[in-house]
């Protein structure tokens, strides 16, 4: 076997030894989804020798899924994964339902989990109320099965953005008490939030960018083609709610929202900081600098669609990823859950 890589050594002495993270099969990632995870997952399964990555289906479950909607949106996101860089060489792609031992574990830590402490999630109280307070157990329950995902293969990291440090804040206190109550067994696993800043909607910067946005241009997908983007940028003029008398181009969340989102999408496409973004769009008004940026988009995810639609036309290589990953994942799961099962006395 060839010695580690010098970065993957470094990573390893950090304690990085094992990393998870999943992603939801509700539609094509967007420009937010990539330039906050799936740009770091890639950079992951280079620098780690232990990485998952699910596709949760488990948890698309919470709302109303049509199951042929769903079947097609497993293989549109496994694709789009593909196509995004994550290599199934290089780490553990695969879809959590084919892995039984992630329910199995969210009921025992289910059995550990207070009502009020999941009362607490916002989350559950947003689509509770948008579900006109009849929302379902599964949705209650759904940090527990996270929470389950992630001890089922003792990670030890998990890439989280802003919004899903409760969640990991969930499991780590299930990994506590777990040993408290059974004995030492699952490692306490760390939260490790991704660098790019949240992109937010490009109809109202004051919300994050997201796949269920009912408004038409708000949310780009990493498969948009040309014609979608150019019209996307053209509707981006009516986006500033801005408060300072300039049409320049500056960096100030707080009081200039849509020119700030804009900065921050063109700073994480072309990894320039957010100075020197600023600093090369001196002269620039924010209407000719929508064109630099929807340029440096379309650009950036040209050969992200090809190989998204060539990737998509082949559904049984598609699954043969799947399947394949899924046989990988259970060997690490089916141990660590017979010793779960030992330890609180079903053996």
């Amino acid at each position: 076997m060839a010695a580690p890589r010098a970065s993957t050594c470094l990573l390893l002495n950090k304690g990085l030894k094992r990393i998870f993270s999943g992603i939801q099969p509700t539609g094509v990632p967007h420009l937010g989804n990539y330039l906050g995870a799936l740009t770091s997952w890639v950079k992951l399964q280079e620098e780690c020798s232990s990485v998952l990555f699910s596709i949760v289906d488990l948890h698309s479950l919470t709302v109303p899924r049509d199951p042929a909607v769903l079947r097609a949106s497993i293989l549109d996101v496994t694709a789009a994964l593909l196509a995004c860089g994550i290599n199934p060489q290089k780490c553990i792609l695969f879809q959590q339902s084919q892995v039984p031992e992630h329910a199995e574990l969210g009921w025992i830590l289910g059995c550990l989990t207070s009502i009020p402490r999941l009362q607490h999630f916002p989350q559950w109280k947003v689509k509770n109320t948008s579900q006109m307070n009849e929302g379902t157990a599964g949705l209650f329950t759904y940090p527990v099965l996270q929470a389950a995902d992630i001890l089922l293969y003792k990670s030890t990291h998990v890439p989280v953005g802003e919004d899903q440090v409760l969640h990991l804040e969930l499991t780590q206190d299930l990994a506590r008490r777990f040993n408290k109550k059974y004995g030492e067994f699952f490692p306490v696993p760390e939260t490790m939030l991704t660098e790019t800043k949240k992109v937010r909607s490009l109809r109202d910067p004051t919300s994050k960018m997201s796949k269920s946005d009912p408004q038409k241009w708000a949310t780009v997908r990493v498969t948009d083609g040309v014609s979608n983007l150019v019209t996307i940028h053209s509707a981006i003029t009516g986006l500033s709610i801005e408060e300072l008398p300039t049409s320049e181009v500056t960096y100030d969340p707080d009081c200039r929202p849509g020119v700030s989102n804009l900065v921050t999408i063109h700073s994480a496409i072309t990894g320039l900081s957010i100075e020197e973004v600023v600093r090369q769009s001196t002269g620039l008004d924010t209407a000719h600098y929508k064109t630099v940026v929807a340029e440096a988009v379309i650009e950036k995810l040209a050969p992200i669609r090809s190989e998204f639609e060539k990737l998509r036309g082949d559904g049984a290589y598609l699954e043969k990823v799947l399947q394949a990953g899924a046989e990988k994942a259970k060997t690490l799961a089916a141990p660590v859950y017979q010793e779960v099962k030992r330890l609180v006395g079903f053996h």
